[in-house]
């Protein structure tokens, strides 16, 4: 197979890359070529993306792969989910794009439910009930009677919007498309009704398009500017989970995955979505996949507990490095102070630290009384909180679960880990932390002929990565402390 290079453009909601990956003889190689802010901006009482200065970093990202003398076979975007553009009916964008931040949306759901109901939302789209999806972002645009949005022919969400100011072409792609709770996952098709409800015209929303679509070439004045030529520019799966759950390094399909960082996303990859009434209780959503799968998940507080945690400390002038946190917490004794990651009172507490000493007095247990005995509580819990959720997703997955894939950020931190495969029982299987970027470039491959399926990109992402495996330990210890956690939790 001849050498083939491919652009990504991996977007978060604090800071993107333009990642270089070339796939040779079956394996990956990647650089990372530039690195660049993405700050949420503060105009009056409302937040937004700052979508043109997103703009020059991509074109100053492909100035940057200009540089490294390789013809370029496509590029790539993907981002965080929900979050959309608005088009004028010239093709001009209308302002800066709303942030999911955007307290506009607060009441929105509420508000949309007595239009169209809870239930009939969740059946139609699968998707959880959050106040910033796309569809309570727009009844709220309506409900403002926004300027913007009146004089709106048609809305891309962020990748897409990226990419139509690269090419001038505009496209849907299903797995961003999916995070939006208006498109319906078994027909993949957009809800007409749910829009017209929220008083919107269907008509703003195109057709969707499936990962591996061209969507044009870099427009010829971007091709000069940047002295890259008329690359081609691949609708990959923008949503940056999708990507990443694309990159799992999986032999079969009987496993789950984790991605695992400031928020942890559990699932697995189904053919079909999962709706039902159980579901619907249990917040489960369905979003798109790769090859039209589905990933059917739950979202889980994740590092953010710890995050906060680090920012008090940080006050104090403590700071740790991420190996010295490991090594703290495997010196205090074990499931002393046990709490529910996603307990309400965690979500953004002024302080996480004395938020979790409550937790645990309120609950009859020790509380933590050094950053170590912190730490520990911290991964402990999320270990026992991902049993949890694993045995929601054994009991209505298609087929058993073998394996749990850790990949993200989270995938190098090895006493989490272990941790967790102690409290789930089957082996975990730790990496890539760069899934997004992998997922995204492999996607591109496959659009480029290098690989014909989702399988055979997964091949050789387990020829190019090196994967850390956990196998269970203390399997009496764990299941008392599970049943401990249940009980102090009150999960059912």
């Amino acid at each position: 197979m001849k050498n083939k290079s491919f652009l990504a453009f991996d977007l978060g909601a604090t800071s993107g890359r333009t990642i270089l990956g070339t796939v040779e003889n079956g394996r990956l190689q990647m650089k990372e070529l530039t690195r660049f802010p993405n700050q949420i901006l503060r105009i009056g009482n409302h937040y937004h993306w700052n979508i043109y200065a997103l703009f020059e970093h991509l074109k100053e990202g492909l100035s940057a792969a200009a540089k490294e003398g390789i013809v370029i076979s496509s590029i790539g975007i993907d981002t965080w989910g929900v979050d959309f553009a608005l088009i004028a009916e010239d093709g001009t964008v209308l302002g800066a794009p709303y942030a999911y931040r955007d307290p506009h949306t607060m009441h929105a759901p509420a508000a949309y439910f007595k239009k169209v109901t809870r239930e009939r939302v969740y059946e139609l789209t699968g998707i959880q009930v959050m106040n910033f999806n796309s569809l309570y972002q727009l009844f709220a645009l309506k409900q403002a009677d926004n300027s913007l949005l009146k004089a709106t022919k048609s809305m891309l969400f962020m990748p897409d919007a990226l990419a139509y100011l690269l090419t001038g072409n505009k496209v849907v792609e299903y797995t961003i498309a999916s995070t939006s709770q208006i498109l319906n996952p078994r027909t993949k098709a957009f809800e007409n009704e749910l829009l017209e409800q929220a008083g919107v015209p269907a008509s703003i929303l195109g057709d969707v398009v499936m990962p591996g679509h061209v969507i044009g070439t870099l427009r010829d004045y971007i091709a000069e500017e940047c002295e890259l030529g008329a690359v081609p520019v691949v609708a990959v799966a923008g949503h940056d989970t999708a990507s990443a759950v694309a990159a799992v390094p999986a032999e079969n399909e009987n496993f789950a995955y984790l991605s695992s960082g400031t928020w942890s996303l559990m699932g697995i990859e189904v053919q079909d979505a999962i709706i039902n009434e159980e579901t619907a209780a249990l917040n489960f959503t369905n979003e798109g996949g790769v090859e039209g799968t589905t990933r059917f998940l739950k979202n889980i507080t994740g590092m953010w507990l710890l995050e906060q945690c680090l920012k008090e400390w940080k006050k104090e002038g403590i700071t740790y490095a991420y190996e010295k946190l490991v090594q703290l917490a495997d010196t205090v004794p074990a499931f002393e102070s046990l709490i529910d990651p996603d307990h309400s009172s965690f979500a953004n507490p002024e302080s996480m630290t004395q938020a979790i000493r409550n937790y645990c007095k309120t609950t009859g247990q020790k509380e933590p009384e050094s950053h170590a005995a912190f730490v520990r509580s911290i991964f402990e819990s999320l270990a026992l909180k991902y049993k949890y959720v694993l045995g929601i997703l054994n009991r209505l997955a298609p087929f058993a679960i073998e394996k749990l894939h850790v990949i993200g950020g989270g995938s190098k931190n090895p006493l989490l880990n272990q941790f967790t495969a102690n409290a789930i029982g089957i082996p975990v299987l730790a990496g890539p932390a760069e899934a997004t970027a992998i997922g995204n470039i492999m996607i591109q491959a496959k659009a480029a002929g290098c690989v014909d399926s989702l399988q055979e990109m997964r091949g050789i992402i387990r020829e190019s990565v090196l994967l850390d495996e956990y196998l269970p330990e203390n399997a009496q210890a764990w299941s008392e402390a599970y049943h401990q956690f249940i009980k102090i939790t009150e999960l059912k």
